[in-house]
């Protein structure tokens, strides 16, 4: 269910021939300013904001031998009158987005909620990412 977005946006600035560093570099600019928004859903309402996670700037890093990309996001949980269910990771192009947990092993889930998530309203929540980088360049 992980899809992404704004790739096809991203390779404009290249003439679509780009190589993998290439493409980490204009990944690295682009998640300069993400953050990463958690949501619920209570009935129909599907999209209930639970918590907004921002970069912690001096994680953004590629590591050139693996051909990744890590970094962190943090922020506070504001609600927590549903469990969070779905995320999205928003660059200024470049977006991820699927299904989220808080429980470990739960099928389908494209994102694991670490232990700092912890659905209580003010706790700060963390979530560390990476992306390989050359599978992006197949979408």
């Amino acid at each position: 269910m992980k899809q992404f977005h704004g790739l096809d946006i991203l390779r404009l600035a290249t003439d679509n021939r780009c190589d993998t560093r290439q493409l980490a570099a204009l990944l690295l600019k682009d998640l300069q300013q993400c953050q990463c928004r958690i949501y619920g859903c209570i009935g129909d309402d599907d999209k209930i904001l639970l918590a907004t996670l921002s970069l912690l700037p001096d994680t953004l890093l590629y590591d050139a031998f693996d051909r990744r990309i890590d970094f962190v996001v943090v922020g506070p949980i504001i609600r927590n009158d549903c469990v969070p269910l779905t995320y999205r990771l928003q660059g200024q192009d470049f977006a991820i987005s699927g299904r989220c947990s808080m429980i470990a092993r739960v099928c389908g889930v494209d994102l694991y909620l670490q232990a700092s998530y912890t659905g209580i309203v003010g706790d700060i929540a963390r979530q560390k990412f990476s992306m390989a980088v050359k599978p992006l360049l197949k979408q």
